[in-house]
């Protein structure tokens, strides 16, 4: 297995302990009542909205964290992360859908976040499914759960619930994740902090809440470097695993040994305008840095991959998202996120979640390497076919070593010579990969919700109130 480090142990070191001394010296904005008084009992000093954090209690939080996070989905089948493999899921919340037949991009609407869902369900290499659309036929209060219902339905992969904000979403989101198991087995839930460092009533009161339900947990920091962030990437790093470290205390406190994953979403400032830059190679650099931070911890680490600013299924996307993915998972992902991203993650695409699935692969076998061995280096095999035909091709080892994976076959990207790709109509990669989408939607069928369940989930989000 090819292992890519970014960072020195001793650069990891530097960071941990520039957060201690972050979170002990510095601390982190805590207006909730009832949050204080939860870290206070535990050793944290007050002062007013300032809730500092002594390093004996950041580490004793993370030595409390499984280092192992099991999601099961509503088929009983699971993912494990923390496990040595890399798992696959899609960007969450994208509010446009691109549509590449006209090149131009509408709103989403519940039909897309039931599409979406049926799509990554039938996507091999996507192994959890996260709402993807923000369907704006739906009423501002219920779009988290609104997202969360109609994916339900859609996939029989385990699903990383949506970013929550309040408590009461918790509530309501567990209440639904009942109607297919128990939440603590088939539901994960998020919550992001307010770069920098800043945890507001909502926020702390939602933490807490996923907790005490025993629902795993993913702080989801997002902090841009140059704006809500130090403009250096050892800055940035440093206040996103503090704003990690923090929340992880928190919920810990209220349920020790809580299943938590180490989120990391750090963007970069596009100098030229302020905006969000979730495209340049900086953005691979800080995910592969993630993952080693968070393995630093023994936790699990989900990061971005399949990212980019483009607007288009183009060169600058296809670069980007592949380069930005391959960079972490060959540090050790435990998990990707992305998959289907466009736009920095304000649109989504179908046939960029098939283009996506294509790149999956691709990681897969990067991250395989090849084995040298008596057998792959192949010796006696060339001395007899240099003595005889000098053709590779019917040998049984060539035969063996292709059934084996060596090469990975592709089906979208083009490998034929221009005169029969032009003969067979100069379809290029992006086209097949909108065909393919549009067949799987057509064909692949995902077993449905019983009546009963469909209803009762109806039932709990309309009677939800924010």
């Amino acid at each position: 297995m090819i292992q890519l480090t970014v960072l020195s142990d001793d650069d990891v070191e530097a960071i941990h302990q520039g957060t201690l001394r972050l979170l002990s010296e510095t601390g982190i904005v805590l207006t909730d009542d009832a949050a204080r008084e939860i870290l206070s009992g535990a050793g944290a000093h007050v002062e007013g909205d300032m809730v500092r954090l002594p390093a004996d209690l950041v580490m004793e939080a993370v030595n409390d964290c499984p280092a192992r996070v099991t999601i099961r989905g509503r088929a009983g089948q699971g993912v494990v992360l923390g496990d040595g493999t890399t798992q696959y899921h899609n960007v969450g919340g994208a509010r446009d859908v691109f549509e590449p037949r006209t090149g131009r991009c509408r709103p989403a609407v519940v039909q897309d976040v039931r599409d979406a869902a049926r799509l990554l369900d039938a996507l091999d290499g996507v192994t959890t499914v996260s709402p993807f659309f923000t369907p704006q036929d739906v009423p501002g209060h219920l779009m988290s759960l609104g997202m969360y219902r109609y994916t339900l339905a859609g996939t029989t992969k385990p699903i990383h619930g949506p970013g929550v904000h309040t408590a009461a979403e918790v509530v309501c989101a567990a209440e639904m994740a009942s109607v297919i198991g128990p939440p603590a087995q088939v539901l994960s839930l998020s919550v992001s902090p307010v770069s920098p460092l800043t945890f507001p009533d909502d926020v702390a009161q939602a933490i807490v809440a996923v907790a005490r339900l025993g629902i795993p947990f993913a702080p989801l920091p997002c902090p841009t470097a140059g704006t809500t962030a130090p403009f250096s990437l050892a800055g940035a790093l440093t206040q996103q695993n503090a704003e990690v470290l923090a929340a992880v205390i928190l919920a810990q406190l209220v349920k020790p040994g809580l299943p938590i994953v180490y989120c990391g979403r750090l963007a970069m400032m596009e100098p030229r305008t302020g905006g969000s830059v979730w495209s340049g190679v900086e953005l691979g650099l800080a995910s592969a840095a993630t993952v080693q931070i968070g393995h630093r911890y023994r936790l699990p680490v989900n990061v971005y991959g399949f990212t980019t600013n483009s607007n288009a299924l183009d060169i600058q996307s296809g670069h980007e998202r592949a380069l930005n993915a391959a960079i972490p998972a060959l540090a050790g992902a435990d998990e990707l996120s992305g998959v289907g991203e466009m736009g920095a993650g304000v649109m989504g695409s179908y046939a960029q979640m098939v283009y996506d699935d294509e790149i999956i692969a691709t990681i897969k076998r990067l991250r395989r390497g090849f084995g040298v061995d008596e057998d792959s280096l192949a010796i006696d095999l060339m001395a007899g076919v240099m003595g005889t035909t000098r053709n590779f091709l019917a040998e049984e080892h060539t035969v063996r070593y292709l059934r084996s994976g060596e090469l990975l076959v592709t089906t979208l990207a083009e490998r034929r010579p221009w005169n029969v790709w032009t003969q067979e109509g100069a379809q290029d990669a992006a086209a097949r990969a909108r065909a393919r989408a549009e067949e799987l939607l057509k064909e692949h069928e995902v077993a449905p919700l019983t009546d009963v369940q469909n209803h009762e989930l109806d039932r709990i989000l309309s009677a939800f109130r924010s």
